[in-house]
């Protein structure tokens, strides 16, 4: 079992940057792999970035080059670095975890954080 409670969400304007944090609890956060999701109103829940146990990364298209991830497994804590916000990155934003391979798929996620709101205005 892990807990994940995000952090950094706020209220930015577009271009600006935000760094998201998500911190763990337990022993074993290295042997998961890690996703952002996103959720914006009257819409599905989309991947925007994971990473392997071994910091191999992966984007959905939308954010390459503009957001990256990394992960720091002695603080148990895995970060998502926002830069060039666009108002269409305007949601809530979900740490996951899983201990199998790596996914996109929101459903293959066992734990979930709260998330955290990221609003970009124009």
């Amino acid at each position: 079992q892990v807990q994940l409670v995000e952090a950094g969400g706020g209220l930015v304007q577009a271009g600006g940057s935000l760094r998201l944090s998500c911190a763990a609890s337990g022993r074993t956060f290295s042997t998961y792999v890690m996703a952002w999701f996103r959720q914006a109103p009257g819409k599905e829940r989309e991947f925007v970035a994971a990473i392997t146990r071994s910091a191999g990364t992966f984007y959905t298209d939308s954010v390459k080059g503009r957001f990256t991830t990394s992960r720091d497994n002695a603080r148990n804590t895995v970060y998502l670095q926002m830069n060039s916000l666009k108002p269409e990155d305007t949601a809530v934003y979900y740490c996951a975890a899983r201990t199998r391979s790596i996914s996109s798929y929101a459903s293959d996620y066992d734990y979930w954080g709260q998330g955290t709101q990221v609003t970009v205005s124009s």
